[in-house]
Formats: C-alpha cells, sequence, structure tokens
C-alpha cells in the first residue's frame, strides 16, 4: 500500500495551522504542524515531508530564511502563506525558491487544490506502469528528463524546483522557439496560478545561475517578447 503524501505546516498562528491540517487531513495527507522557523528546518530533516506549507510572518527565522536554507539542499516543493500580497513579497519568494504563493484568508479548496497541483508537478510520471513515453530531451553536456525530474549538465546533477525544470524542459523541448512571457505562464503555471509575468523572468533567472551557457545552446532573451532554448 502506497503510504500518505506528507505535509509539513509551518505557521505561527496555532489556529490557522490546525485548520490546515484538518483541511488535508479530511484529503487523506499526513500533516505535522510547527510554529517558527527552528522547528521547521528540524522538521524537515525527521519528517521528511513531500511538500512544505511555509508562513512568511515567524517568529525567529522568518519563513524566507526557511525557504532559502532548505532550497539550499533539497528541492521539495514550497507553498508560501502571507497575508502581504504585494508583487515584491510575492516576487521575493519565488526568487528564494518557492513553488507557490498563497494569499491570507484563502479558500480551503483553493488551498487543497494547489497543494495537489504542486504535488502533480513534482512527482515522476510511472512510466513502468502506464508505459508512457519517456519525456527526455538531450544536447551537448545537458539532459533534462521530466519523467523522473532530473537534470544533469556537464556531467553533474543539478538541483532544481518542479517548476524551473518544467521550464527549462519546455523551452528545450521546442529549440529556437520562442515563447512569450504569457504562454510560458500558461503553459508551466496553469489556470490555478494568480500572477504576472515577471514570474517567469526570475525562474529564468534561477535557471541562467543553474545551468550556464554552453558553446552549442544557451537560454536566449527575446527582447520585448519572451525567451526560448537557442541552439547554435
Amino acid at each position: 500500500m502506497v503510504g500518505k503524501q506528507k505535509i509539513l505546516i509551518v505557521d505561527d498562528d496555532e489556529n490557522i495551522a490546525e485548520l490546515i491540517s484538518l483541511y488535508l487531513t479530511k484529503e487523506c495527507f499526513d500533516t505535522r504542524i510547527v510554529y517558527n522557523g527552528e522547528d521547521a528546518l528540524s522538521a524537515f530533516d525527521t519528517y521528511q515531508p513531500n511538500l512544505i506549507l511555509l508562513d512568511l510572518m515567524l517568529p525567529g527565522i522568518d519563513g524566507y530564511q526557511v525557504c532559502r536554507e532548505i532550497r539550499a539542499r533539497s528541492a521539495t516543493p514550497i507553498i508560501m502563506l502571507s497575508a502581504k500580497g504585494e508583487v515584491f513579497d510575492k516576487v521575493l519568494g519565488l526568487e528564494l525558491g518557492a513553488d507557490d504563493y498563497i494569499m491570507k484568508p484563502f479558500d480551503s479548496k483553493e488551498m487543497v487544490a494547489r497543494v495537489r497541483a504542486v504535488l502533480r508537478r513534482y512527482q515522476p510520471a510511472k512510466t513502468e506502469q502506464t508505459g508512457e513515453k519517456t519525456k527526455c530531451v538531450e544536447y551537448d553536456g545537458l539532459v533534462i528528463n521530466l519523467t523522473n525530474y532530473s537534470v544533469v549538465c556537464d556531467g553533474q546533477n543539478v538541483d532544481m524546483p518542479p517548476k524551473e525544470l518544467e521550464l527549462l524542459y519546455c523551452l528545450a523541448a521546442s529549440p529556437n522557439q520562442v515563447f512569450t512571457r504569457e504562454q510560458l505562464l500558461d503553459r508551466i503555471w496553469g489556470y490555478e496560478y494568480i500572477g504576472d509575468t515577471r514570474t517567469v523572468d526570475v525562474h529564468i533567472k534561477r535557471l541562467r545561475e543553474k545551468v550556464k551557457d554552453h558553446p552549442h545552446w544557451r537560454l536566449s532573451t527575446v527582447w520585448g517578447i519572451g525567451y526560448k532554448f537557442e541552439t547554435r
């Protein structure tokens, strides 16, 4: 029997944390609650969650720092929770490696739907059971495998969150095709995401930090339009 997926809930408001846990437990998730950043980092190592729901305003180590430290060693998906709805706060969270951003107060059904959506993107497809063709693109010094969510660049595994990998795969699977930011938002984030096109710019910036330009290919900006995976 497949075990329940584990969700780590990090929020200093006990009522909100308990409510989130109740919603997720009803949807057959296993949950653990912690109320500060230090305990979040400790629980991440011991609990090994499939996804983290992370409040930004925490006592001690805040949610931004927790995200930064977890992302430095793991691609476990993170959904940030915050009452701060400014674009700056959202972009900062995404720059640090969050996979989604939910504003408080939120609808319980939307929260559960976003959790499921992020987990679907993170879980590798089971090709052995379904017979689905492996989704993989290869270039000189670069292999992007969407089936098992892995990237190998110059012989080294590159850890990246699901959305970064999906964005890279989307571009690399159609070399030299120009995609607008709106097209990439729709393809990678889908209908459940409410955001602006700067989200794409943030993820491209992070990809460029991890996957450097190669003599035969690179991530190119098409000014005024969007991006493409350019091959030479």
